[in-house]
């Protein structure tokens, strides 16, 4: 498929190389641009789909010279039959509710945030992020952005613990999931998957096609779990292709 982007010429930048977040003992390089305000919505379709992923106002890409592990990664929502273990997480958190709310950082988020970095991600880039930058990843965004929190259900139906949120980007064929956090200490949950599946679901019912999940990285523990999700499109030199994965 011939991407077409906006008239407007896109300048595209190359990160120097710095470490790796994902593999050890190497190095990382990115190729960005800054999307555009007036056509930002358009502009990060065209490039998701090429295998591009957005943070704040730029959209960005690996851009390794000797590593290629980093691989793009959506799930065809339309397509898609949940497995008897996804079908188990999807019931064992039947008592959340989801509710969809403007792009707008709140500090009962960010709480949650800073204990998910804590105990998930102590060494990882983001430990170290403040209510700035995290209001900045939310709110600095010239897309069709929303939030969407998923709580316990309150008592008589009403708003009860959050614990978990989603970043989401809606694009023209799916939704593209910027960034996700939950309660660490729910293990048994597995709200993390949960929060795929139920974006699975809503795609489905929105009849966009895709789900975005962004790179899976092959050897890295914390970014192999998108690969076990079945099936999934992996975007590869001759463009999307379908790997049917065991469960």
């Amino acid at each position: 498929m011939t991407q077409h982007f906006p008239t407007r010429q896109l300048r595209f930048f190359l990160t120097a190389p710095s470490p790796c977040p994902y593999l050890p003992e190497r190095h990382e390089r990115k190729v960005f641009a800054h999307l555009p305000l007036s056509e930002g919505a358009q502009v990060n379709d065209s490039l998701t789909q090429v295998g591009f992923r957005r943070s704040q106002n730029i959209a960005y890409r690996p851009a390794c010279e000797a590593c290629s592990a980093c691989v793009s990664a959506r799930i065809p929502a339309t397509a898609y039959a949940f497995s008897r273990s996804e079908r188990k997480i999807l019931a064992r958190n039947e008592d959340l509710d989801r509710h969809l709310v403007e792009a707008e950082a709140t500090m009962e988020q960010f709480d949650l945030l800073r204990r998910y970095l804590t105990t998930r991600h102590a060494d990882g880039g983001m430990a170290e992020m403040t209510w700035p930058d995290y209001v900045a990843m939310v709110e600095d965004t010239a897309v069709r952005t929303h939030m969407v929190e998923y709580r316990l259900r309150g008592p008589d139906g009403g708003f009860g613990e959050l614990v978990a949120c989603a970043l989401v980007d809606l694009m023209g064929d799916g939704l593209s999931l910027v960034y996700s956090f939950y309660d660490p200490d729910l293990a048994r949950r597995s709200l993390g998957s949960f929060v795929i599946l139920d974006h699975v679901g809503q795609a489905d019912l929105a009849a966009l096609p895709y789900v975005y999940l962004g790179y899976w990285v092959r050897g890295s523990t914390k970014m192999d779990y998108k690969i076990r999700f079945s099936p999934i499109e992996l975007l590869k030199g001759e463009g999307w292709s379908t790997v049917s994965s065991p469960r």
